[in-house]
């Protein structure tokens, strides 16, 4: 490896830690308090985002958790209780939005993952979990803050995020690493 590689993981990993160390645990901590109480959860993103949250559904169910994803067929219908989790770095995915007031009419709880504060979707999210990095949304001109490309800031903290809220989940819901393990797939 270079130093002009191992310059950009350094770079990149600062610009990772630098977007989390900005997030408020207190909300984190309330939106795994919202997921733990919930009836059932359903996750949607878009794109790589998509990629994130389909991860998180994963370990959620190896919580014990009541979960499933939209456009799997056997994904429930939302009603009271229940919580619509969504991702959308810009916070304008007209699916997310289209899918948001769907949750809404139902009587669902909807939590945002997003960047953009003042957005379209975090106007209509009941909680959201702001998260200060680079989308799709701001990566050109002087607005672009990473060396990475396009919304890859912005997923990468969804994961690193993600396995942390897996982590305080685990202390909340009381599951063990061999409960966990007991509910991993055998159909590799």
């Amino acid at each position: 490896m270079t130093n002009v590689d191992k310059n950009l993981f350094a770079i990149a990993l600062n610009e990772l830690g630098s977007v989390l160390a900005r997030m408020d645990d207190g909300r984190i901590d309330a939106a795994c308090a919202t997921l733990a109480g919930a009836r059932q959860i359903v996750t949607y993103g878009c794109g790589r985002e998509a990629l994130q949250v389909k991860g998180f559904a994963m370990r959620l169910y190896h919580l014990g958790r009541p979960v499933s994803v939209v456009g799997d067929m056997t994904t429930p219908p939302l009603g009271p209780g229940d919580v619509l989790l969504v991702s959308s770095g810009p916070g304008e995915t007209s699916t997310v939005l289209t899918l948001m007031q769907v949750a809404r009419e139902t009587g669902a709880t909807t939590l945002l993952l997003t960047a953009e504060a003042g957005s379209s979707a975090a106007k209509l999210a009941d909680f959201t979990l702001l998260i200060p990095a680079q989308t799709m949304a701001s990566d050109q001109g002087p607005e672009k803050t990473s060396v990475l490309p396009m919304g890859s800031v912005f997923e990468g903290a969804l994961f690193l995020l993600f396995e942390v809220m897996v982590l305080k989940l685990k202390a909340i819901t009381g599951a063990t690493p061999e409960a966990m393990r007991a509910r991993h797939t055998n159909m590799e």
